[in-house]
C-alpha cells in the first residue's frame, strides 16, 4: 500500500523535530503511537468480523451440500429395505439370553442410588 523506506522516515523525523521541537516530540510520538494502535485494533476487529461472516457462509454451503447428499442416500436406501439379519446372530446379551437366563443387572446410578432403566 504505502512504501515508506528509511530515507522517507529520516525526512519525516527531521521535519517533526523542526516543527514540534525536541521538548514536545516524545509526547507527539506517544500520541501518534496511540492513534496507530487504535487504527490497528479497529482493522483487526473488522477483519475478524469479515472472517466470521465468511465462515458462516461456508458452513451454510456445507450444510446445504450435506442435506442434498443425505437426501440422495435416504432416497437410494429407504428405511423399509433393511438387510435381512443372520439367523444365528448373537443376541444382545450373548449366550446367557440364549440359555434363558435373565439379563445381567445394571449398576445403580451413583447420583440417585436407584437402578438404571
Amino acid at each position: 500500500m504505502f512504501d515508506v523506506g528509511a530515507p522517507e522516515l529520516l525526512v519525516i523525523a527531521i521535519v517533526a523535530l523542526l516543527v514540534v521541537g525536541p521538548k514536545d516530540l516524545p509526547r507527539l510520538l506517544r500520541t501518534v503511537g496511540n492513534w496507530i494502535g487504535k487504527a490497528r485494533a479497529t482493522a483487526r476487529h473488522f477483519r475478524t468480523g469479515v472472517d466470521a461472516m465468511i465462515r458462516e457462509a461456508e458452513m451454510e454451503d456445507m450444510q446445504k451440500q450435506w442435506e442434498m447428499q443425505n437426501a440422495a442416500i435416504m432416497k437410494a436406501h429407504p428405511a423399509g429395505a433393511e438387510a435381512p439379519s443372520a439367523p444365528d446372530a448373537p443376541s444382545q446379551h450373548g449366550e446367557a439370553a440364549a440359555a434363558g437366563a435373565p439379563p445381567p443387572e445394571t449398576a445403580p446410578d451413583p447420583d440417585t442410588g436407584k437402578p438404571r432403566s
